[in-house]
């Protein structure tokens, strides 16, 4: 099972090489070791969460056509690792439905999806999710904030993903709600002490936006 994660995490690491919006390879890897870090505390497949944490933006429609793979892509690379088809299934399964959506994704029941879930999730907060929300933005050639564009308050997946908004907006729309979403007890502790610091990262920006006599 370790040459398995060693020649998929091989293959993810250069098949984003080129990824520029934030889910990169050293996001792959954050996510990996979060998760593993997680497990920790919970009975559950490492195989399966390690997997699923390098595999898991793969299918997502927010990577470029030449980057994106299809889930049937995905099972036959696994497939040719020696993967048993109970554990390609499950890991198809989890990298599947843990993506925010526009928060309309379905509930993960695993302990390992919601672990993988947990780490995916953190790594768009705090500093790290600052850092790569403007990342994102500039990538889609989002504005850092245009008072003029309003925060969208309910969304379709295809709203969420089409229409543009604003990088400040985005935390709104997606990373203040992300702390009330986590799955375990232990992501749920680090997801606060992230939000913390977002919220105290939106309060500094607001005010060198307006001035001091700006409320949140």
């Amino acid at each position: 099972m370790k040459q398995i994660a060693e020649n998929v995490e091989k293959f993810v690491k250069s098949r984003l090489e080129t990824e520029g919006t934030g889910h990169d390879w050293l996001h792959i890897d954050r996510v990996r070791r979060t998760a593993l870090n997680l497990a920790k505390k919970y009975s559950c497949d490492l195989t399966i969460i390690e997997l699923s944490a390098l595999l898991h933006d793969l299918i997502d429609d927010k990577l470029s056509d030449d980057i994106r793979m299809k889930t049937d892509e995905v099972a036959n690379l696994l497939r040719e690792e020696g993967l048993d088809p109970d554990s390609i299934q499950e890991v198809l399964t989890i990298i599947s439905t843990i993506s925010f959506k526009g928060g309309k994704g379905r509930a993960v029941s695993s302990i390992e999806a919601q672990i993988v879930q947990d780490a995916d999730r953190l790594d768009a907060m705090g500093a790290i999710g600052i850092a790569r929300v403007f990342s994102y933005g500039g990538s889609k050639g989002n504005l850092i904030y245009d008072p003029a564009i309003p925060t969208r308050e309910s969304m379709t997946y295809e709203e969420y993903r089409t229409i543009k908004s604003t990088s400040i907006n985005h935390f709104y729309e997606k990373l203040l709600k992300l702390k009330d979403l986590m799955n375990t007890e232990e992501g749920k502790m680090l997801a606060q002490q992230r939000h913390q610091f977002m919220v105290g990262y939106l309060s500094q920006f607001f005010l060198e936006w307006e001035g001091p006599n700006r409320g949140l």
